[in-house]
């Protein structure tokens, strides 16, 4: 017998690239497969593909499709389970691989609806498949989620990966996921584990990913006589042209000219557009080469090797010493700065006279309330104003708490206008906004986060990723005004943003599920802050500075306020704008 014979793997994505080549090795191994995606064309030639090997084994194994299946759409993932269910199909292998390349721009330019739907297709399509996988899945099945190793930390390190910061985030909590999941599904038998396959060769990077970057560095710089709009409306015409032949490429710029011409001599602007689209090629080749020599034989590893690490993952054996793991696999030598510390340093108290700090609050308990008030009196105790804006989604209790106290508004903080019009209002009744801090709240409790509707984790991720997002975004636009549209007005532009990222759990008997849990969503924030603080300063070359703030210990003691109030200190002071570390977990000693 092959070794994977009369087992059933399902893969998501699997019509083009890394899902594509890991359906193959399983149909190779004797495997039936089931693959999915948005297009039905791509799947159809896959499906062919492997019906032959099929035939040529004679494994008997079955291939079945589902099209149209967009992974962060529920109804369609409950309805291709149910059928599955229906049908008494009973799966041995589930494997994440479904991904999008998601907004390739600086973070204050990315679109908000694209940072969701990342979120979405990485993060909620990673989780809502598995969770609704185990309706049909055995005891003993496997859970593989692939994840990328720009997220994954190392001792007191974390990854940038600049222009990517939905994907990061994204990335970074489905690394957590996999080790929860790991946690959360022992009693049913069932084994997670997720990897990070490092650079592969595909098209996403070559043509997507690489190029777009390129046309960003374009963008933030400017390209002889274009202007950094101008350069986006040029280069969103020009990237589809790499890769063709020359007669293509030239009619093509030809085209883009006399389209964004809007005045220009058509002939001057096509050469331009020529130029702009060879330096955006030269610049994505040099990323590529510059990846390559991090590496020790200098290639990024192909689909084909990709799919044969899963399906090692696979094996019983190894899966078992893994479970919980996420394996990197990625083989680069990454050089980065730190960028987690434990306590910040110490710095004069500053004087916040004249200047004003705005809180978002989306309190869980009352000691998140209770924190508000401790760093609030903080501000207003050295000569600051404070503006409390408090979600709508916070207990009533806990508003009318801080309400009671401080200058308030419940808000709809989920609302990028809502946010951008308050914090404009608090810039023209109380002055100059020093800083903006955000405060996520705890987690509430979850028995399991395998357990929770769709409805509850999208809450999570909203309160915990997205909500942080756009509270950040709109914080960089009122310290920049027009910046997203023309990012050489961050030059040396200065402002302050924390968030205060969902404590540990407290106690003595705190288990490792507790943990896992919290640990999905401060998975998120961490390569999020450092990818966006890379954008900030190494790119745009502003003094803005965004830092997270960590509360709680592994160890489970009690959090201590007073040093969040020392790390606002030290972000709001010069000290801050040359610091490698930027996510801060205050109450470790490690």
């Amino acid at each position: 017998m092959l070794k994977f014979q009369d087992k059933i793997a399902l893969i998501t994505g699997s019509g083009t690239g890394i899902g594509k080549a890991i359906a193959k090795r399983f149909v190779e191994n004797g495997a039936g497969v089931i693959i999915l995606g948005r297009r039905r064309e791509p799947l159809d030639e896959t499906s062919k593909m492997l019906e032959e090997i099929i035939s040529q084994n004679n494994s008997g194994a079955i291939v079945r499709i589902f099209s149209g299946i967009d992974v962060a759409d529920e109804s369609a993932m409950n309805g291709m389970f149910d059928s599955l269910k229906k049908d008494n199909v009973n799966l041995d292998y589930v494997i994440n691989n479904a991904g999008v390349s998601g907004p390739v721009t600086c973070f204050a330019n990315a679109p908000l609806d694209e940072f969701k739907s990342t979120i979405g297709i990485h993060l909620t399509g990673t989780f809502w498949g598995s969770v609704q996988a185990l309706k049909v899945m055995k005891e003993r099945g496997k859970i593989i989620t692939i994840s990328t190793f720009f997220t994954e930390e190392r001792p007191l390190e974390q990854r940038p990966y600049r222009f990517r910061s939905p994907y990061t985030a994204a990335q970074g909590a489905k690394n957590r996921l996999a080790e929860a999941m790991s946690w959360e599904l022992t009693d049913k038998g069932i084994i997670s584990i997720a990897t990070n396959p490092g650079p592969v060769h595909s098209d996403r990077i070559y043509k997507t990913v690489y190029p777009k970057a390129a046309s960003e560095f374009m963008r933030v710089s400017g390209f002889e006589d274009l202007i950094p709009t101008e350069v986006a409306a040029a280069s969103n015409e020009l990237l589809p042209l790499l890769g063709e032949d020359e007669k293509v490429i030239k009619d093509g710029i030809l085209k883009a000219a006399e389209k964004l011409a809007n005045g220009k001599d058509v002939s001057k602007l096509a050469e331009t557009f020529t130029n702009l689209l060879n330096k955006i090629q030269s610049i994505a080749e040099k990323v590529q080469n510059n990846t390559s020599h991090m590496i020790a034989n200098r290639e990024f590893l192909s689909q084909g090797q990709v799919s044969e690490m899963v399906l090692n993952l696979c094996d019983d054996e190894i899966a078992k010493i893994l479970n919980g793991k996420v394996v990197p696999g990625d083989r680069v030598f990454y050089p980065v700065k730190p960028h987690i510390g434990t306590a910040t340093p110490s710095v004069h108290q500053p004087d916040f006279s004249g200047k004003a700090i705005v809180f978002t609050i989306d309190a869980t308990d009352k000691a998140d309330a209770q924190r508000v008030e401790f760093l609030a009196q903080h501000v207003e105790k050295n000569g600051g104003k404070v503006a409390c804006f408090i979600s709508q989604s916070t207990p009533a209790d806990l508003q009318e708490y801080i309400s009671s106290k401080f200058h308030s508004h419940i808000v709809d903080i989920k609302n990028p206008d809502e946010i951008q019009k308050w914090l404009n209002t608090a810039k023209t009744n109380i002055g100059e906004i020093l800083a903006v801090i955000h405060i996520t709240g705890k987690l509430p409790e979850i028995s399991k986060l395998t357990e929770l509707s769709r409805k509850s984790w999208e809450e999570l991720t909203e309160k915990f990723i997205t909500t942080p997002a756009t509270v950040a975004q709109r914080a960089l636009e009122q310290f920049v005004p027009g910046g997203s549209d023309d990012p050489r007005l961050y030059k040396d532009a200065k402002g302050a943003i924390m968030i205060i990222g969902p404590d540990l759990p407290v106690g003595r008997k705190i288990t490792g599920t507790q943990r896992a849990q919290v640990e999905v969503f401060r998975g998120a924030l961490r390569p999020f802050t450092t990818t966006v603080n890379q954008e900030l300063s190494d790119v745009l070359k502003s003094k803005i500075r965004m830092f997270t703030i960590f509360s709680g210990t592994v160890a489970g003691a009690e959090p201590d306020n007073q040093k969040i109030a020392d790390a606002l200190n030290y972000l709001v002071s010069d000290s801050s704008n040359s610091s490698a570390e930027v996510t801060f977990c205050v109450d470790e000693s490690r």
